[in-house]
């Protein structure tokens, strides 16, 4: 074969390649498509006779209708007293928490106020009591320093007359 008719040959088989890779795309797309529309049929067919029923309205549906909504009037009803009722009871638990509130920061204080009271009459009580008790002590050192000055005056008086006994309180620190 001459090399323009292998050329020739390779190029008509990519055409025929190419046209026949087209018609089976083209193919594949029909089927799709004739599928989907195919559901689409069904689907249709079963949904609108199912649709297409008049559902009758009987003059016991109204009834029925009426007596739901008296009825759900008064559960309204209900459920307002009730509502009215629990803001009542939350008021009234409100004041009561208060006046309780009140009790026991009154409490708190008269308890305090003893407390603290009691404290004070305790510390007076010592105070007191240390001075009873030390008053004796106090008055027997008074006694003892008076009688000491009056024996330091009675050893300086006699030192006066007695040279040795002099020499000794001056030894001492007495004169």
């Amino acid at each position: 074969m001459s090399p323009l008719l292998v050329q020739d040959y390779q190029i008509n088989r990519v055409t025929d390649l190419l046209s026949m890779s087209q018609s089976w795309y083209y193919l594949i797309m029909r089927q799709s498509i004739v599928r989907l529309l195919m559901a689409v049929i069904v689907v249709l067919a079963v949904v609108l006779p199912s649709q297409a029923r008049d559902v009758p309205f009987t003059q016991e549906d109204r009834d029925r209708i009426i007596r739901l909504e008296e009825g759900l009037k008064s559960t309204n009803q209900r459920i307002d007293a009730l509502d009215s009722s629990l803001n009542k009871r939350i008021d009234d638990i409100r004041a009561d928490m208060k006046s309780m509130k009140t009790d026991i920061m009154t409490l708190m204080l008269w308890g305090f106020g003893v407390l603290f009271g009691g404290m004070g009459l305790l510390l007076g009580f010592v105070l007191w009591d240390r001075r009873t008790a030390l008053a004796p002590a106090i008055r027997k050192t008074k006694e003892i320093d008076e009688r000491s000055e009056l024996l330091v005056k009675v050893l300086k008086e006699t030192a006066a007359k007695n040279p040795d006994l002099k020499d000794a309180l001056k030894h001492a620190g007495l004169l």
